[in-house]
């Protein structure tokens, strides 16, 4: 969890106590006091909705990092798009342009665009502003190939296991159907995965993608799990505005899930857990034309 510590500071000489900040305030840590905004609560959730409302720019938050947004690799501007005020028809040409790829160049990546990617992903909101994201960045294709090597070896075992019906019908008749479920549902797709793996050196698992990202949450925080899948979306989208494809890779989560010695050999600690994996690089394939997609099932919920 995010520290809760008050770092709100207001310049009383450049305060017009208009109680912008008091209003958007979610933890109600501000009030006004004598006609001036003054940090008045035990605790706050250091989002800075403060700072980014106040017209004078009296307010700053000591718990956040200026240079946590700076890229390197593409200009940003720092004007505020308010509601309303951008094309949404282009946005979802946007959303609907992104694919997942499984055909990459050999090219690699930079290590910079990797980093910028992250924090792209960062302007995702999280539960109770935790923020708990961290990112592991696999950047050489050597680095990819040895988390394959790990997770390859993860499912040769679990293979194993679930081929015994003597392990996973006693499991599922206790009501662990885990075992039994993978084992009708893909033991049969990972086990020949594995056989091409192995014998002519194709990949898979990240399509031959010269870089991978993994981003971990918290386990404490508000809802890692989401957290997590927000900012992986927002990296897909920029991925993509930056030439590069991207495809979730959900085997690679469950072995990293599953086998500690993978997780540590990533750098992430035990209160630390994955919920997506990336590979990213340069795409290999070309569309013509959006994908359609499946009907939505929607009903409205009447009072």
């Amino acid at each position: 969890m995010r520290n809760r510590q008050v770092t709100v500071k207001i310049d009383p000489e450049l305060c017009n106590g208009c109680g912008i900040c008091v209003r958007t305030c979610p933890k109600q840590t501000l009030a006004i006091v004598s006609g001036k905004a003054v940090a008045t609560g035990k605790e706050s959730m250091n989002c800075g909705h403060c700072a980014a409302a106040c017209p004078t720019g009296a307010i700053t938050v000591q718990a956040l990092d200026s240079n946590a947004l700076q890229f390197t690799t593409f200009n940003t501007g720092n004007i505020w798009i308010k509601p309303g005020s951008f094309d949404v028809g282009f946005l979802v040409q946007l959303l609907r342009s992104r694919r997942s790829c499984r055909n990459f160049k050999e090219r690699p990546v930079e290590g910079r665009m990797l980093e910028d990617l992250a924090r792209v992903g960062i302007t995702a909101p999280s539960g109770s502003n935790c923020q708990p994201w961290s990112f592991a960045l696999l950047g050489k294709r050597e680095a990819v190939i040895s988390l394959a090597e790990k997770i390859g070896a993860f499912y040769s075992r679990l293979n194993r296991l679930a081929s015994k019906a003597w392990v996973r019908e006693p499991l599922a008749w206790l009501g662990q159907k885990g075992l039994k479920n993978y084992y009708r549902q893909h033991l049969t797709e990972v086990e020949k995965a594995l056989d091409q793996w192995k014998a002519a050196g194709k990949d898979p698992l990240f399509h031959g993608a010269p870089a991978v990202m993994v981003i971990a949450a918290d386990k404490n925080a508000s809802c890692p799990a989401e957290d997590s899948l927000l900012a992986a979306g927002n990296i897909l989208l920029a991925a993509h505005c930056m030439g590069l494809g991207t495809c979730l890779i959900g085997f690679a989560v469950e072995a990293i899930r599953r086998d500690v010695q993978i997780h540590e050999w990533l750098g992430f600690s035990r209160n630390q857990e994955v919920h997506a994996v990336i590979a990213l690089g340069w795409p290999d394939e070309t569309y013509k034309r959006y994908a359609e997609r499946m009907s939505p099932r929607i009903h409205h919920v009447r009072p």
